[in-house]
């Protein structure tokens, strides 16, 4: 560690806590007195412990209309929002970014180094199922309005991503998924480091204690695809637990089968107790990581995924879960068949998010930064 060094944390938006929190809370607790620069906090919306942070705000963005719930309509705004932080007193700045955060103004005296859980998926990645409204997952598409617009919109924002992305110095990845796109859409390497867990406060129960439900958690937005596990299980005729909440709960509802229950939101000690009497977890979405099929492993429970993307390093194929190879009902209906004629040990669950656990995480990242600066330091020193 360096002393009297002036540090800075950036995160996309403080309205929600996710697993992009979570990511920024550990890097928090290495960082206890850094000011947290946001686009936009909701006090209300957010766990207790970030109450005492230090945050920061973009002042004039708080006060654009309804900004807290039509935030995702602001996007052209974004680029403009983020450079309006002002860094200059920093000597080192560690931005969180799913979004724009990695697009701050720094000083050349100052390292700016990026954790990007993703390049931003609406401009880059999931493009063309932003424009088209997702109406491949049954819901309804877009108005012909915002169909219009959206493109244009992107373009600009595409185009201002790629060039913001050169002015982080260097790149952490959540997963190999994501330094794969870090390379191909920036043309930057990446160090990868995944996403803390905190594995020991989930608990496994004995297999007579097992119920016979499966769960889903997740946002209810459509790349989650929880459509395919409702689908999936009303074809099943199989109990299903779904928690969480978001705009396509209302269509959820409507397609869901009769042994289908909605939780809602769900506060930690229900999550672990869900966890640990379910038979196994069902994870319909292709993710950058996936924090969810990790906390359901350390409570010794299997998960069944759609094989692409951050699940295919978290879930070990036939030992802690089952992947299923297109994202349609009938595949996912094949999994669980095949999952209720296989066995799995608890232990080798526990064990696989083990790999992922917060003091492992912390001590990876507080080494990988510390070993940067040093070097900036020493770059700027040598002139």
């Amino acid at each position: 560690m360096v002393d009297n060094t002036r540090i800075a944390l950036v995160h996309d938006f403080l309205i929600q806590s996710g697993g992009a929190e979570q990511v920024l809370r550990a890097i928090h607790d290495i960082f206890p007195d850094a000011p947290v620069f946001t686009l936009v906090y909701d006090k209300k919306r957010m766990p207790e412990e970030f109450h005492s942070w230090d945050i920061r705000p973009v002042g004039w963005s708080q006060r654009l209309p309804r900004m807290h719930r039509w935030y995702k309509y602001y996007m052209p705004l974004y680029p403009t929002m983020i450079e309006q932080m002002d860094l200059r007193e920093f000597d080192l700045v560690i931005s969180s970014s799913h979004l724009v955060a990695k697009g701050i103004l720094t000083r050349s005296e100052t390292l700016h180094l990026c954790y990007c859980y993703t390049p931003m998926r609406q401009a880059w990645e999931m493009y063309f199922d932003y424009k088209h409204g997702y109406t491949r997952s049954g819901f309804k598409p877009k108005r012909e309005l915002f169909k219009f617009f959206y493109p244009i919109a992107l373009n600009y924002v595409r185009m201002w991503d790629r060039l913001a992305a050169e002015r982080v110095d260097h790149f952490i990845a959540c997963s190999r998924t994501t330094s794969r796109r870090i390379k191909k859409f920036y043309n930057r390497d990446s160090t990868i480091i995944y996403p803390p867990v905190k594995t020991d406060k989930f608990k496994v129960l004995p297999e007579n204690e097992i119920g016979d439900y499966f769960v889903c958690l997740s946002r209810m937005v459509p790349y989650k695809r929880v459509d395919l596990a409702v689908l999936a299980f009303r074809e099943l005729d199989m109990p299903l637990y779904i928690a969480g909440d978001g705009p396509q709960l209302s269509q959820l509802k409507k397609i869901a089968g009769p042994k289908t229950k909605f939780l809602g939101n769900i506060d930690e000690k229900e999550k672990i107790d869900l966890f640990a009497g379910c038979r196994a977890l069902i994870f319909p979405g292709r993710e950058d990581f996936g924090i969810v099929p990790v906390e359901a492993q350390a409570s010794g429970r299997p998960v069944i995924a759609y094989g692409a993307g951050g699940a295919t390093e978290t879930v070990i194929d036939g030992k802690t879960g089952l992947f299923f190879s297109e994202q349609t009902p009938e595949n996912l209906v094949e999994a669980v068949e095949r999952f209720d004629r296989s066995s799995f040990d608890p232990a080798d669950a526990v064990n696989s998010a083990r790999r992922f656990d917060e003091a492992v995480f912390k001590r990876k990242i507080e080494d990988w930064i510390w070993s940067r600066f040093e070097d900036f330091k020493q770059e700027l020193k040598e002139g």
